[in-house]
């Protein structure tokens, strides 16, 4: 069997080798675990084990990765890790060099961040061409915000300080909990509907990731963008920072920030009002003097065109007007004059007396036939009256009481037809034709 020298690896060439593969095949990964065998050295590096119930894994984070790690790490604690896998040569062991770590509740959070921000930033939201421009003297600010958190008393505080004049409307909505990310929404785009303001200032003050992870949700960060006011992300303390900042048209590091932004000290504007006065009156006097230029000229003009001779022209175009108009008065009043005489004759021609007579006369002889018509109708219904009433007398109650008979009721109306029906001592009434007795039975 011939092996060729090139084909032999030394046990250094292997390492490097399997380190590539290694640091080539998976790259970034995150990765959580409980830590054990944590020594901080000297030199500032940490070294640690990474471990779960079933196997562990060596890890180790360089002062400059650390350096950015806002908790204490400690044996026991469960964390998430970003890491890259490698190896290390010199003991041919594999491990993990890590780049950033967290709680795990925490780092969980900042993994749904990273994924947000790169998703929103693929499809362009955060990009410069899509942010508008804030309106250089704004007179009215709408404030997205709690309304009894500290960020509003910052921003109130701040203005009135610095420009008193500035016009606030807020738009409460609680900015921390699930409930938040729908009433920040609702917020924004009842703002945008309502159109009463120049700008939008979306704020809160400090807090944990957890607290601001409102202003990371996908749906605030669209409504953000959609938003058709220029908003201002104003949210927690400086070194926070949230998708809202980068979707926002403007960041400010803090509620006051973004306060001291929209307003310009009393001393500016004092400054501003003087400077616009001065030009105010330099454009006044400026515009006096080509008046009175222009003033000058029209009178010359009015000198050399002789007013006086265009007046007596135009009395005379008048005079002649006038007695176009009274001569053609007098020819259609002639023509009218001339119409009514002959309408006149053909009336008289017509003869109407004689058509109103035969008139008068069908409307007598229509009014004979209704007064016949009616006599008849109300003869005929009086007879059909007459036997209705003779037929109802027959059937008549009354009529059945004078041949003789009577009616007995009870005390309670109902009539008696059984003497069974009466116990001694019971009240009747009994009706005749002519009257009514009350009785007690004996």
């Amino acid at each position: 069997m011939v092996i060729k020298v090139q084909s032999i690896y030394s046990v250094s060439r292997l390492n490097t080798e399997a380190k590539k593969l290694l640091e080539t095949g998976l790259g970034t990964i995150w990765l959580s675990g409980e830590i054990s065998n944590l020594t901080m050295a000297a030199s500032g590096h940490w070294y640690l084990t990474l471990k779960d119930d079933r196997a562990q894994v060596r890890c180790a984070m360089f002062r400059g990765a650390n350096s950015k790690v806002s908790l204490r790490p400690k044996n026991g604690l469960q964390v998430l890790v970003r890491a890259k896998l490698s190896l290390y040569e010199p003991r041919g062991d594999y491990q993990l060099i890590l780049e950033s770590m967290a709680p795990e509740g925490d780092g969980l959070l900042q993994q749904a961040f990273d994924a947000l921000k790169f998703k929103l930033a693929a499809q362009g939201l955060f990009a410069n061409q899509h942010k508008q421009a804030l309106p250089p003297h704004p007179t009215k600010v709408g404030l997205i915000t709690s309304a009894t958190g500290a960020a509003v008393h910052d921003i109130l505080s701040v203005l009135k300080r610095r420009n008193p004049s500035l016009q606030i409307i807020i738009y409460p909505s609680q900015v921390q909990g699930k409930a938040a990310t729908p009433q920040l929404v609702n917020a924004i785009q009842l703002a945008n509907l309502r159109n009463e303001v120049d700008l939008l200032v979306l704020g809160r003050g400090g807090g944990s990731m957890e607290d601001l992870w409102c202003f990371n949700e996908e749906a605030v960060a669209r409504a953000v963008f959609d938003s058709n006011l220029p908003i201002i992300s104003a949210v927690g303390h400086e070194v926070d920072v949230t998708i809202c900042d980068f979707v926002a048209d403007v960041r400010a590091a803090t509620p006051s920030a973004a306060a001291e932004l929209l307003s310009q000290d009393a001393q500016y504007w004092a400054n501003r009002i003087s400077e616009q006065q001065h030009r105010l009156k330099q454009a006044m006097q400026a515009l006096l003097g080509q008046q009175t230029h222009h003033l000058e000229q029209l009178q010359l003009k009015l000198t050399h065109h002789e007013p006086r001779a265009k007046l007596q022209l135009q009395a005379q175009r008048l005079d002649e007007l006038e007695l176009r108009l009274h001569r053609s008065l007098n020819h259609m009043l002639t023509l009218r004059q001339t119409k009514l005489s002959n309408l006149q004759t053909r009336l008289s021609q017509t003869q109407p007396l004689q058509r109103i007579s035969r008139l008068q006369l069908h409307h007598e002889q229509l009014c004979q036939r209704l007064n016949r018509g009616m006599g008849s109708f109300l003869k005929q219904n009086q007879q059909q009256h007459h036997a209705l009433l003779q037929q109802l007398q027959t059937v008549s109650p009354l009529a059945t009481l004078a041949r003789g008979y009577s009616i007995t009721t009870d005390s309670q109306g109902k009539v008696i037809d059984d003497s069974k029906q009466l116990s001694e001592g019971d009240l009747i009434s009994t009706r005749f034709a002519q009257g009514e007795i009350r009785a007690k039975v004996q």
